[in-house]
């Protein structure tokens, strides 16, 4: 039943060889709740009262590991290819981070579109960032990460991009204000009808979330964010994904890169 209700509200397809993982991360939550077994908690999910605990429950299962300039190549192409093409068709463009975690992705795309920005004349960006977990928007909204965390990002950038914390907050940094104003964080489901974005998008980076999909929620997930994308855009998945070999509406332009025909 728990499967059930994971894979309807959130596409995450679990298996058998998942049920000891989820119960593992639902122990605490059932016993908080005063319940003694999973039964009464599984009873509660499908009432009108516990349909708020349904994000509870999504919260708990998703996997989020997420790092800064996880998978380097694709914020290569983004910098050398993508954001000065872009630029120079003059519209102002806007760039999505799917399945955000708490955070880092959306500030990486940010850190590269701020430095191409600086070298190429003319570019306009806005980056939206979206998850289905509410804890980990809260978290990217937060911005604050530990200083071991900013090593793929360079001491360079981190001085340019990064405030380091004082006292309490030592061993910490946060991103800069002036970087985070550029980032609109919201909860969304892939899998919801329609996305409130502003508009269409010219980026969008869903990484390593559809390998948890089965075939139909994959499916689903591919044309909703293919329907987002501006004509020409660009969809970057995870290296480990694929779209197969003739993807409907998009052309595959370099490994987990895609660009909408």
């Amino acid at each position: 039943m728990l499967a059930g209700l994971i894979r309807t509200h959130s596409g995450i397809a679990l298996g058998d060889d998942k049920r000891t993982l989820v119960a593992n991360r639902l122990r605490k939550r059932v016993l908080t709740l005063g319940f003694q077994s999973y039964e009464p908690y599984c009873k509660l999910l499908t009432t009108a009262a516990g349909a708020a605990e349904i994000d509870m429950l999504i919260d708990l299962v998703t996997t989020n590991h997420t790092f800064f300039y996880r998978e380097p190549d694709h914020f290569q192409y983004l910098a050398d290819v993508v954001l000065p093409g872009l630029a120079a068709s003059g519209v102002p463009v806007r760039l999505w981070s799917a399945a955000v975690s708490s955070g880092e992705e959306a500030y990486t795309m940010a850190m590269v579109a701020a430095e191409t920005a600086r070298r190429v004349q003319g570019l306009n960006w806005q980056i939206n960032g979206s998850d289905i977990s509410r804890r980990m928007v809260a978290m990217a909204e937060k911005a604050i990460y530990p200083m071991d965390a900013l090593q793929p990002v360079g001491s360079l950038l981190t001085k340019r991009y990064f405030e380091r914390g004082v006292g309490k907050q030592e061993g910490m940094c946060r991103v800069q204000a002036n970087l985070r104003e550029r980032v609109r964080l919201q909860r969304i489901n892939l899998l919801q009808s329609s996305y409130p974005l502003d508009g269409l998008q010219h980026v969008i980076f869903c990484r390593n979330v559809m390998i948890y999909f089965d075939a139909a929620a994959r499916s689903l997930a591919v044309d909703n964010l293919t329907r987002q994308l501006a004509p020409g855009g660009y969809l970057f998945v995870g290296y480990s994904e694929s779209l197969g070999s003739n993807p409907k509406g998009l052309e595959p332009m370099q490994h987990g890169v895609y660009r909408r025909i």
